[in-house]
């Protein structure tokens, strides 16, 4: 590096042939006294060492010798001065290189070294060269160092000691030697300096570590080249990646400073590679707990095998955190879907298997399961090839017998399904960008609390999130947007699935998805689903709706709250019931539906917001509540909030129990259900049986089973208008559908009555 080369900057003053009257024997500065015509200096020219050169005799205690031009000095410029001097006869003096600082404005800096250290003469006609550098900062071998504020100084040399001597000075250089101190002024230790070798095959390893060993708080210079790494390397400072490393898949390559995706691509020259060994290094101690993209796109060619890029880990459970960037599917044949037609058996009394699988061979683990008597999102689980079966993540409701299947394995972004069991990991901020592709994560087959926040699934080709197993036990999604790529299609042509859960606990909160054939299905219990808004209309009058939120365990314990479910509705099954006929246990319970906004537009009118289809005979209400929602229809009012599906088996309303109904508003909706129900009943002619129809009233058209209270509006009377005040008892459950009741009396009355009724216990 040379500044007079670089920045046009003059830095060699001139040679003394050209004149003295540019040397001064002060301090430089303008009007200072110079050599020409003194007394005691010369111009020699033929010298026998020097050619040219100034013969100068010490007159003065301190004899200076100063270029009266302006030697620019930059911060960051390191300059140096060089002297060659002899004695030639009298005393012997001392000499050292010197200077005079200058700031912009042309005064003097005071306070700072303006010498360098000096060397004395000791032989006539011995060469001696001395040498003096300044610069900004005050680093190893500068001898003047004059801070930032220096714009210029006056250079030459001091003669010190005894007076009377004669010197000879050779012409004076100066030179930019800042190169010399640009890998410390950097704070920068270049491996190649520690004996690493850029051909892609030298072991580098030792030095590297050795490189940061020295490094003493400096930064890890890796330049140009292909530097090999045969085993895990782990860096204490900051590396900065000019060239690239390569390493075998099991080696690690651990940047403890600089612990991001930008420097691990840096550092391997591929994003793809450059995450998976970032991602290696999260899993492996580097001292981070997270991993953050900062912002970068990262695009993928193939499905990203997470287990695959840590080969010494099968499962984790500490907190972990990938955040800030995207995943971009790119145009690739290795997003195909792989699918197989195979025959197996299913029998329920071994309810999560398949046997005598053909073509085992062939089916991958993790695959979808598609066949008759076949719930939603059943997945492969696991095989043996050796026995040819099949693991499921759940039971089938009516596959009895041998029958062909379809299994489809779906490809994913990012890809934990080789992992036995992962815990505690996290997302945050991502964006799956499908690009109508493949999907987008495939959770481990087991662990527990994967949270997601922030979160953007983009045009999932199938599905968003899947689990193919129970590594969705306590799954968190927060403040995500699932964003389908079907949204052109109508309702019933859509395939997409934006997640999927099979065990419990699972947290939806405040998320927003568009258009797929189902937001979400929950298998397990003690869900909350509250506060997202999940849509899945389309253009077609009178058109059908998928479900939004499908809960596929009847007695599902779950709370669904302040969403905003548009075109769409609730759909509660026991499809994953191996014997799906009620024997026992709770059948239909443990649900809370509570101010949430059901809204449709150009539906049909059989439409429902909230469904319940058992897949067996038997089957009841046992503990359901439905409070402080809106339903409303629009362009076309809609007969009823809730139905039950009958297309495999009704409910079973003689056992009604714990129903709770009440405070939900309805616009555009013909029938307004609610439990207890409140009927005002006025009976014109005198009777002593009063029949009080419930009207489809009671919730999924219910069985009227108890009545809370009669209570006159009025006088009751008889037919000749005498008050009576006797009371009357009541039967249920009458009429051919069961929603009636009759008042008894015990003489022929009419009048006005409030009848409280209720569909449960």
């Amino acid at each position: 590096m040379n500044k007079a080369i670089t920045d046009g900057l003059q830095l060699m003053p001139p040679a003394f042939a050209e004149g003295l009257n540019v040397w001064s024997s002060g301090n430089g500065t303008p009007g200072s006294d110079t050599y020409d015509g003194a007394a005691n200096a010369v111009f020699v020219a033929a010298d026998a060492d020097f050619g040219g050169c100034l013969e100068m005799q010490k007159t003065g205690n301190t004899q200076k010798l100063r270029f009266m031009g302006q030697t620019p000095l930059e911060p960051g410029c390191y300059l140096q001065i060089k002297v060659r001097i002899k004695a030639i006869s009298g005393a012997l003096p001392a000499v050292r290189v010197a200077g005079w600082a200058a700031a912009a404005g042309g005064s003097h800096i005071s306070g700072v070294t303006e010498f360098a250290p000096q060397v004395t003469l000791s032989t006539y006609g011995e060469v001696v060269e001395v040498t003096g550098i300044v610069g900004s900062g005050s680093r190893g071998g500068v001898d003047m160092p004059w801070g930032r504020t220096a714009a210029y100084g006056h250079f030459g040399l001091d003669l010190t000691g005894a007076n009377g001597g004669v010197v000879r000075i050779d012409d004076i250089e100066i030179t930019d030697i800042t190169s010399a101190f640009l890998r410390d002024m950097l704070s920068v230790v270049d491996v190649t300096d520690y004996g690493a070798v850029g051909d892609g095959s030298t072991d580098c390893t030792a030095a590297f570590e050795a490189a940061d060993a020295a490094a003493a708080g400096r930064r890890i210079l890796v330049p140009a080249g292909d530097f090999h790494l045969a085993s895990t390397v782990s860096l204490s400072h900051e590396a900065v990646f000019e060239g690239t490393v390569s390493m075998p898949a099991s080696q690690m390559l651990l940047l403890t400073k600089n612990f991001d995706f930008p420097s691990y691509a840096a550092a391997f020259g591929d994003e793809e590679l450059g995450f998976k060994k970032a991602f290696q290094a999260l899993l492996n101690n580097v001292d981070h707990e997270s991993l953050d993209l900062m912002g970068r796109k990262i695009t993928v060619t193939a499905p990203l095998d997470m287990q695959a890029a840590v080969p010494n880990k099968t499962s984790y459970a500490t907190r972990r955190i990938i955040r800030n960037g995207q995943l971009e599917a790119a145009n690739s044949a290795a997003w195909d879907t792989d699918v197989v037609t195979s025959q197996a058996t299913y029998s329920p009394s071994r309810s999560t298997r398949l046997t005598n699988v053909a073509n085992i061979a062939n089916i991958k683990v993790g695959s979808l399961v598609e066949g008759a008597g076949v719930g939603r999102e059943i997945y492969v689980k696991s095989k043996n090839n050796g026995a040819g079966e099949l693991t499921l993540t759940a039971p089938l409701f009516d596959a009895a017998g041998t029958q062909n299947f379809t299994f489809r394995d779906f490809k994913y972004l990012l890809d934990f399904s080789g992992f036995s069991a992962l815990s505690k990991f996290g997302m945050e901020g991502i964006e799956f960008q499908c690009n109508s592709r493949c999907s987008a994560l495939r959770l481990a087959p087991s662990g527990s609390v994967f949270s997601l926040d922030g979160c953007f699934f983009s045009r999932p080709k199938d599905r968003g999130i899947t689990s193919t197993g129970t590594g969705c036990q306590g799954l968190l999604v927060d403040n995500c947007q699932f964003l389908s790529a079907e949204d052109p299609l109508d309702v019933e042509d859509r395939v997409s699935i934006g997640l999927n859960v099979n065990a419990n606990d699972a947290k939806l909160r405040s998320n927003r998805a568009t258009k797929f054939r189902h937001f979400a299905l929950l298998a397990g219990a003690n869900n909350t689903v509250t506060g997202n808004h999940f849509f899945q209309g389309d253009n077609v009058a009178n058109g059908v709706r998928s479900a939004g939120l499908v809960l596929a365990a009847n007695n599902c314990t779950t709370t669904v709250s302040d969403n905003y479910i548009d075109n769409c509705f609730i759909e509660w099954t026991n499809e994953r019931d191996p014997t799906p006929d009620f024997t026992t246990g709770f059948s239909f319970s443990a649900l809370s539906v509570t101010a949430n906004v059901f809204l449709s537009g150009d539906v049909a009118p059989w439409f429902s917001y909230i469904v319940i289809k058992p897949y067996g005979s038997g089957h009841y209400l046992n503990g359901l509540s439905v409070t402080g929602n809106k339903f409303r229809s629009l362009n076309g009012s809609i007969d009823r909030a809730e139905r039950v599906d009958t297309s495999f088996s009704d409910l079973d309303f003689s056992r009604s129990n714990d129903v709770v109904f009440e405070g939900n508003m309805y616009h555009n909706v013909s029938t307004h259900s609610a439990n207890p129900l409140r009927i005002r009943h006025n009976q014109s002619s005198a009777s002593s049986s009063w029949a009080i129809r419930a009207n489809g009233q009671l919730p999924f058209q219910g069985y009227a089973r108890f009545v809370d209270s009669v209570v006159p509006q009025g006088p009751v009377r008889t037919g000749g208008n005498s008050n009576r005040y006797s009371m009357p008892y009541c039967d249920t459950q009458q009429g051919a559908n069961n929603d009636e009741i009759r008042l008894r009396w015990q003489e022929a009355l009419k009048g006005e009555v409030q009848v409280l009724l209720r569909m449960d216990a």
